[in-house]
């Protein structure tokens, strides 16, 4: 059993010895079989696919040659021409945290990215290097942030420069290191940040385009966290707190400024227009009165017996419309008792109007008020003249 085994194994042996044999006697068929090797290989290298959002580059021995956009294309086989593909669509770099806190979709860009350097891909390289940064105020600010940019000229991506990924990475660290220290740490945390995204983006753009020209656009760039050291996080707290409380009292101030002022001036306008008016009431009633006066005297004039009348009854309706009770005595009367409001008013108002009721005596008493009250007629005729 065994001696059959041997003797079919070296059978075995022999036939395929002398299959080899026979395929060295047979050049025919040696050469076949490397045209057909050659054939596969011209077949399988002679043509290339560019999936959409890429474009590729193709050297012959080398040298550029064209860029094609997606779709089949043909090339020489056998390695003359060779294509690298060159992705076009956004792609991002991060900067100050480490692609393990990174999206899935920023993994993904990277780990498919042919053109990122093995440092880029390295999550447990020392981020504290990239993000701590001196600010302007000699501060210190931990700083994360994105880049996002685009290839729109692949053949300068790839032959101005050795490696691009590096250049855009060396390029957007010493940019963003610039701008921070630039500026206060309070800017850079508070109303800032917007103000360094674009001031980033446009010098960045500017180096690119003048000094390296990659055929790259920057795109955006994105402040993701800004924040002082962990170490002393604590303290810049109570500073911020500080301030905050600063800034309160300053806008409360400001505020009773606004309330204070508005109305102390509303006030001033509204004396200042009282005063104005009073003064013209006072103005206007003079020449009223100097207005009447001039009348009266041309009425005096025409007639000074009517006149001396009237202004003596216009006196004594005025006189007469202040007092609240009036009592007429007669002087015959003897022993009257003080039963009125007050013995000193009415003494007062007995003395005043006491007189015999009768005709001639207030008629004497009429013509002495009058001619002691108003000017005689010699004087105004006089004043006329």
């Amino acid at each position: 059993m065994g001696w059959d085994k041997q003797n079919r194994g070296e059978g075995s042996e022999r036939s395929f010895e002398e299959f080899i044999q026979d395929f060295f006697d047979r050049p025919g068929m040696f050469l076949l079989v490397v045209l057909a090797v050659a054939a596969g290989t011209a077949v399988f290298t002679s043509y290339y696919i560019v999936r959409a959002q890429e474009k590729a580059v193709v050297t012959r021995f080398g040298a550029f040659l064209a860029t094609t956009d997606e779709g089949l294309h043909f090339k020489l086989p056998f390695g003359i021409d060779k294509v690298s593909l060159v992705p076009t669509k956004i792609q991002e770099e991060s900067f100050g945290f480490s692609s393990a806190t990174a999206s899935p979709n920023t993994l993904r860009r990277r780990s498919n990215n042919p053109f990122v350097s093995s440092s880029s891909k390295i999550s447990s390289r020392k981020f504290e290097n990239e993000s701590l940064m001196l600010t302007g105020d000699l501060n210190v600010a931990d700083v994360e942030w994105v880049v996002q940019y685009r290839v729109t000229n692949p053949k300068d991506f790839l032959f101005n420069v050795a490696d691009p990924v590096k250049n855009i990475r060396d390029l957007t660290q010493t940019t963003m290191r610039k701008v921070v220290g630039d500026r206060s740490i309070n800017d850079i945390l508070t109303t800032g940040r917007g103000e360094i995204q674009t001031a980033v983006q446009n010098d960045m753009q500017a180096v690119i385009d003048e000094t390296y020209q990659m055929g790259i656009i920057i795109e955006e760039v994105i402040l993701q966290d800004v924040a002082p050291p962990e170490p002393v996080q604590p303290s810049f707290n109570q500073v911020n707190s500080a301030l905050q409380e600063q800034k309160q009292e300053i806008n409360k101030a400001f505020e009773a400024q606004n309330r204070i002022i508005p109305e102390a001036k509303g006030k001033a306008i509204r004396e200042i227009s009282q005063a104005r008016g009073y003064r013209e009431a006072v103005v206007n009633r003079a020449v009223g009165d100097a207005a009447r006066f001039e009348q009266v005297l041309q009425e005096y004039a025409k007639a000074p017996e009517v006149t001396r009348k009237r202004l003596y009854l216009e006196l004594v309706e005025q006189v007469m419309g202040t007092v609240q009770n009036f009592t007429v005595i007669d002087p015959s009367v003897r022993g009257v008792l003080p039963i009125f409001s007050g013995a000193e008013s009415s003494t007062s108002r007995s003395s005043a109007f006491s007189g015999r009721v009768g005709a001639e005596k207030a008629s004497i008493s009429s013509a002495a008020i009058a001619a002691e009250l108003s000017p005689s007629e010699s004087e105004m005729n006089n004043g006329r003249n």
